[in-house]
């Protein structure tokens, strides 16, 4: 059975230029990177890829990310997935959400790369472990 390429982080979101740039950063970290447009593809991709970390977009059209995140921790095969929003809105009710809805941490979309990147790192050991 040959081993993954590396952690595998699946990014989430419906502005391509984004996934462009999450794609670009992510990738001179090592880390397999698989990409999603919408709500819809996010869950079909978490439920067959079993990526080790999501960064989500909270704002998308049809499923937004809060609706995404709580499907994923309904379902007992993502219920532990690391889910990291990223999103435009700072707001505390925004922030709220995040929470009710079981994200793992909350970024805005102008937060420091490296900041993005650590968190990724941080929960990459407890989600290896989960997929065992």
């Amino acid at each position: 059975m040959a081993l993954p390429a590396g952690p595998t982080i699946l990014i989430v979101d419906d502005e391509p230029s984004i996934r462009t740039l999450l794609r670009y950063i992510l990738g001179r970290e090592c880390f397999r990177v698989l990409e999603a447009e919408d709500g819809e593809r996010a869950l079909e991709l978490a439920r067959t890829e079993r990526p080790d970390v999501m960064v989500l977009d909270v704002m998308m059209p049809r499923q937004n990310g809060f609706e995404v995140c709580r499907m994923l921790r309904q379902e007992p095969a993502t219920a532990a997935l690391p889910i990291l929003l990223l999103t435009a809105k700072d707001t505390p009710i925004d922030r709220a959400r995040a929470v009710q809805a079981g994200a793992t941490e909350y970024f805005c979309k102008t937060c420091d790369k490296d900041l993005l990147i650590a968190a990724i790192r941080r929960y990459l050991p407890a989600a290896r472990q989960v997929r065992s």
